[in-house]
């Protein structure tokens, strides 16, 4: 995407400051011109961003803004910040204070999106668990983000995007064990709808083909080794099929993601988290986006996590967070374009 070719800029929320988060930002802000990114403002931390740059060797030239729409004009020659709240860089030593600029910084950010003043928002890595010592009670920035839309959290719907594969795990953050007892054909019909739909809008498929993995090995090997496949997920299909969405399966899950059988289909429907997880990582772990489906704002985040381990370090890939600013302007110029 070219710069400029959004009427608004996007958001980037901070993450957690002692993660990789904040460098990968001033990363991204460093190659803007040779990604041909959209125009972003980060909210929060220009201390933080500031010392995590310096990790990074990057010169890293900020811009207090008081609006979001001043960051357009500003982008080419400084990163534009929003907000005084600050703290300290520690990276590798998630705190309380950390946690909560972190919290501050996602709900702004969520906020300007909810209010249409950015065009999408891309959200760092979080620690959960800090987050939740200081009141986050969401399961994750997905949940958070739906909330802020005043949506019902089981209608934003996560996809992880890479260039070799799209895939969606019905069930998200559960224990394994939990899985066959959250499935149903109403959720299944439910999510499948939702992803169909954001697929026309929001990527461009006119008509999507969703590729729906079964829960058992084989697919369950008609009843052999489970009867999900037969009671529960393949008369989702034929549902799904009779309104018009071109779904196939259920499909044995571990041969739907061989070069091959990525060629048949849009996006794979996996029925858990590692399901879906475990290729997308495998194929396009340092390009990977989590992008949030059936939301009236555009929201996408780097699929990886706040890797303490490395950051402060230099070692972090920034691919994944290009990635996601890419994508979600691409989005939100599509969206633009209705």
């Amino acid at each position: 995407m070219a710069d400029g070719a959004l009427a608004l800029p996007l958001v980037l929320s901070l993450g957690d400051p002692a993660g990789v988060g904040p460098e990968l930002i001033a990363e991204s802000w460093a190659r803007r011109r040779e990604e041909r990114l959209p125009p972003f403002l980060a909210v929060g931390g220009v201390r933080v961003l500031a010392e995590a740059a310096r990790t990074r060797g990057l010169d890293l030239p900020m811009r207090a803004v008081s609006q979001a729409s001043e960051a357009v004009a500003l982008f080419d020659d400084a990163l534009p910040v929003l907000g005084a709240e600050d703290g300290a860089f520690r990276p590798g030593a998630p705190d309380e204070q950390g946690a909560r600029l972190a919290l501050a910084s996602l709900e702004k950010a969520a906020a300007l999106a909810v209010e249409g003043r950015v065009a999408g928002i891309v959200t760092a890595p979080i620690a959960k668990s800090e987050l939740a010592k200081v009141g986050f009670a969401h399961p994750g920035q997905t949940e958070f983000v739906a909330a802020a839309c005043g949506m019902a959290a089981e209608d934003a719907v996560m996809m992880l995007a890479g260039p070799s594969l799209r895939t969606v795990p019905l069930t998200v953050h559960c224990a394994l064990a939990e899985v066959p007892g959250r499935l149903s054909r109403a959720l299944i019909e439910r999510r499948c709808a939702i992803v169909a739909r954001a697929l026309a809008q929001d990527f461009g498929l006119a008509a999507p083909r969703l590729a729906i993995c079964g829960l058992n090995p084989h697919a369950g090997e008609d009843g052999r080794m489970g009867r999900e496949e037969i009671e529960t997920i393949a008369p989702a299909i034929a549902a799904l099929r009779a309104s018009g969405i071109d779904a196939t399966g259920p499909h044995p899950a571990d041969s739907l993601f061989s070069p091959r059988a990525r060629e048949t289909y849009d996006v794979a429907i996996a029925m858990y988290h590692d399901q879906a997880l475990v290729p997308l990582k495998a194929l396009d772990f340092d390009r990977g986006v989590n992008v949030t489906l059936g939301l009236p704002v555009v929201r996408t985040s780097p699929d990886h996590g706040t890797a303490f381990a490395i950051a402060g370090k230099g070692l972090a890939d920034v691919g994944a967070t290009i990635a996601a600013i890419r994508m979600a302007g691409e989005m939100a110029a599509r969206r633009a374009r209705r």
